[in-house]
């Protein structure tokens, strides 16, 4: 049977209480006993002491009135609520506070020096109670001799009520200070408990595929922001999980198109639908569509790349010779088209740090789709600029431009403007992903900037080279 938390955590409170109410009430407890019989012996030996010196005056050959002395003892014995003996060396009774119901009674082996270095003694002192007492002895002295001994009993029963009634008022306090850390139990029930079981509610949830469900913790500490976080973590989950059906839906859609259309050329072939001479003309369609079969999975294939850490190869190299060599690849297409380059750079040499082999891939991607979306004898406009630590790259072109609207999701895998999917018919909608993988990955970032019916830029940074 597995216990919650909390209650473990009231477990050990009532254990803590509990065992702290049975140390408080054994150690106080002696203590106190022992501080107050100590108190009271010392209080006593000093009254016996002055009994003692008022008898030692008839040893010093003064007048020594003994009902007066009887008297005081009396008054004494009323006031400490003791028993008062005087008592010659052999141990009779000459003196009490008892009215003389004592007098000329005799404490058969009588030893003054019993007690040894301790000022008092407990018990029954020497069978003359039927209780226990503390009892404190003083000699009477005269002429350097000692002719008797003054004796104070007190009840033990008198220190224990007096220890009960000191022990009740600790009692007291401590139950009332257990009481008053019952608020701790409440803020702890209330600033942990109850998040943590909201928490606990909501893990639950998103274990169970919910990830709609809120956590409603609205604290300003680590509560607070473990549900905040958590929340965070859902809504990422649940935008996660849309995209992953989106992007099979995609990949369904996009890898469904040109199978069926090698299909349907296949099948016309092998039935004769299509004659024979032209069958280079559809085979050639066949390889078109086998060729984006091929790029849409070479592009599926850089991403899951771009998603692992780790894979770039940083180097030095010069950007303008990277911008040249791939502007230099587009020729064919370009003359095609009648469309040129202007290539603009700020230095000779612009040397950055980055990971050339994904640098190239930007570049081609860029120009590659600012070559499918200009129009004819029109020109792309390509330069590189260093501005302190970075080299800044733009490409731009004159074509047909991107809807506002559309501007913010072309950074989407497989996402096509309505503009562009009449031009761009061999288009994975995967290129503008890749290029903002790439940057990203460099830890940089890229603009565009684009006008319907104008043209488009895209503007991105690398660092500069420091070896250079």
């Amino acid at each position: 049977m597995t216990r919650s938390l909390y209650s473990k955590f009231i477990l050990g409170y009532l254990l803590f209480g509990l065992l702290g109410f049975i140390t408080v009430a054994t150690f106080s407890s002696k203590m106190t006993r022992d501080y107050l019989i100590q108190y009271k012996a010392d209080t006593l030996y000093d009254e016996a002491n002055a009994i003692a010196s008022s008898c030692s005056s008839m040893y010093q050959g003064k007048r020594m009135d003994t009902e007066e002395i009887t008297f005081q003892i009396r008054a004494l014995s009323k006031y400490i609520q003791a028993e008062i003996w005087v008592v010659n060396r052999q141990g009779s009774i000459i003196m009490d506070s008892t009215n003389g119901t004592r007098l000329q009674d005799t404490i058969s082996n009588f030893d003054p020096a019993a007690a040894g270095n301790r000022s008092y003694s407990i018990g029954q002192y020497y069978r003359l109670f039927k209780e226990d007492v503390l009892s404190v002895s003083a000699p009477i002295t005269g002429n350097y001799n000692t002719y008797g001994y003054v004796l104070i009993h007190m009840p033990i029963r008198q220190i224990t009520q007096t220890q009960n009634d000191i022990l009740n008022i600790l009692y007291i306090s401590a139950a009332a200070l257990f009481g008053l850390s019952l608020i701790i139990l409440l803020v702890f029930t209330q600033t942990v408990y109850l998040p943590l079981r909201k928490i606990t509610v909501g893990a639950n949830e998103y274990a169970a595929g919910n990830l709609n469900y809120r956590i409603d913790v609205n604290t300003h500490d680590e509560m607070g922001y473990l549900s905040d976080t958590l929340n965070y973590m859902s809504d990422e989950l649940n935008k996660m999980e849309s995209y992953q059906k989106n992007f099979i839906a995609n990949v369904s859609h996009d890898f469904r198109s040109p199978l069926t259309s090698i299909k349907g050329y296949l099948e016309a072939i092998l039935d004769g639908t299509i004659p024979q001479e032209m069958y280079e003309k559809y085979i050639s369609r066949v390889i078109s569509e086998t060729d984006r079969l091929h790029k849409l999975t070479e592009s599926m294939l850089t991403l899951n790349s771009l998603d692992a850490k780790g894979y770039l190869s940083r180097s030095n190299f010069d950007i303008n010779r990277v911008i040249k060599d791939t502007a230099a690849s587009f020729e064919g297409t370009c003359d095609a088209k009648h469309i040129r380059f202007e290539l603009t750079f700020s230095d000779s040499i612009q040397m950055v740090y980055a990971d050339l082999g994904k640098i190239q891939q930007v570049m081609y991607n860029l120009i590659d789709n600012a070559i499918k979306f200009s129009h004819h004898n029109s020109t792309i406009y390509i330069q590189a600029s260093g501005q302190y630590e970075k080299i800044f790259v733009s490409v731009k072109d004159t074509g047909i431009g991107i809807p506002k609207d559309s501007l913010k999701k072309i950074w989407e895998r497989f996402y096509k403007t309505d503009l562009s999917r009449g031009k761009d018919k061999k288009g994975t909608g995967l290129g503008l992903s890749i290029v903002k993988e790439i940057i990203q990955s460099h830890g940089e970032n890229i603009d565009v900037i684009s006008t319907e019916g104008v043209g488009t830029e895209f503007i991105f940074s690398l660092p500069r080279s420091t070896n250079f």
